[in-house]
């Protein structure tokens, strides 16, 4: 038996075995062409026969539109980064677009040469997830007829679209709700990472802290992660004067200054130490944090996305903005209100 040496079956050879123009097997693969049912069997049953697939890549390369859809990421092992991307690929190929993710993580220029790939690939729309790029690399992107969304960034550029969560709200009440809990000694454990959604997170509950008369100390010890938690705890409670309430800028924060407050200093959680944290990713529920914190609205933020690029053009405002407002988690690590 004759092994085919290696190769992805052409539309030529499907003509030729059924008997039809090239034309004829492009139109039977593309909706809403013209074709006559007796060639449309011809066609089809030839593509069986020879494993025929047709190459979209190189349908979209001809054609003003790719369908691909760049999403830029950093930290994709980190469970919100994981969901996010989960909730947007499947979103994204509902509709058609070929979800391309290229990871920013330790790369030397990060996000500005990953914009330089979506351009190379041709792609339709760049989505970025993390970090900020420049207004001439947008300009670039936005030239070459990609559509470019800006998932919470806080840099207000002109032409791509902003979809940003209203972390100030959400922040502020974290801190009315360690107020109502009873705490008096209050910190916030953030990171080094310097991000623009962590960012405000930190200086909008530091804030309300200083309206009410209360100055919060900003523990930040490392990159966003467990490991920086679990240090951020080490130093609060290594202090004369330790924290009775702790609002973490994530979950995972929260999760490592949850377990070195049980583990290492016997800190009863909520009774002695009342914990918030930010994201509500899955590990959250787990009955061994069953953390109280915020949950970004992912669902609603992808299917905003999708919105945008099934429509034929974005919006043509200058920067606009769509905002979407956390929601409260209710759980067991911030005790109830006191008995007045």
């Amino acid at each position: 038996m004759e092994v085919r040496e290696r190769s992805f079956v052409k539309a030529e050879e499907v003509a030729k075995l059924a008997g039809v123009s090239r034309s004829a097997v492009s139109r039977t693969f593309t909706d809403g062409a013209s074709v006559s049912e007796v060639t449309r069997k011809k066609v089809l049953a030839a593509a069986e026969a020879l494993g025929y697939h047709v190459n979209h890549l190189a349908r979209g390369l001809s054609h003003e539109r790719s369908n691909i859809v760049c999403l830029l990421v950093s930290d994709i092992s980190t469970p919100y980064q994981a969901r996010m991307i989960d909730i947007a690929t499947q979103k994204l190929q509902s509709i058609g677009k070929i979800a391309m993710v290229i990871n920013t993580t330790g790369e030397p220029e990060g996000v500005a040469s990953a914009m330089r790939q979506t351009v190379n690939y041709r792609a339709d729309a760049v989505i970025v997830l993390s970090g900020t790029p420049s207004p001439s690399l947008i300009a670039t992107c936005l030239s070459n007829g990609q559509r470019v969304i800006l998932i919470n960034r806080d840099d207000q550029l002109s032409g791509p679209t902003n979809i940003v969560v209203e972390n100030t709200f959400a922040a502020t009440e974290a801190y009315h709700l360690l107020k109502r809990a009873g705490c008096a000694r209050i910190a916030v454990v953030s990171s080094t990472a310097g991000t623009p959604s962590l960012k405000a997170r930190e200086v909008a509950f530091v804030e309300a802290a200083r309206q009410d008369g209360l100055d919060v100390p900003v523990m930040q010890t490392g990159p966003t992660g467990y490991a920086t938690g679990m240090e951020a705890a080490r130093r609060l409670f290594g202090r004369a004067v330790t924290p009775d309430g702790i609002f973490c800028v994530t979950d995972l924060l929260a999760m490592g200054c949850m377990d070195v407050a049980r583990n290492e200093f016997g800190m009863s959680v909520p009774d002695e130490l009342s914990i918030i944290g930010f994201d509500d990713i899955d590990q959250a529920a787990w009955m061994s944090y069953n953390l109280t914190t915020f949950r970004q609205p992912l669902d609603s933020i992808a299917d905003h996305i999708v919105r945008l690029l099934a429509a034929e053009t974005l919006p043509q405002a200058k920067s606009p903005t769509k905002s979407f407002q956390p929601i409260p988690v209710w759980r067991g690590s911030v005790r109830p209100r006191p008995p007045r």
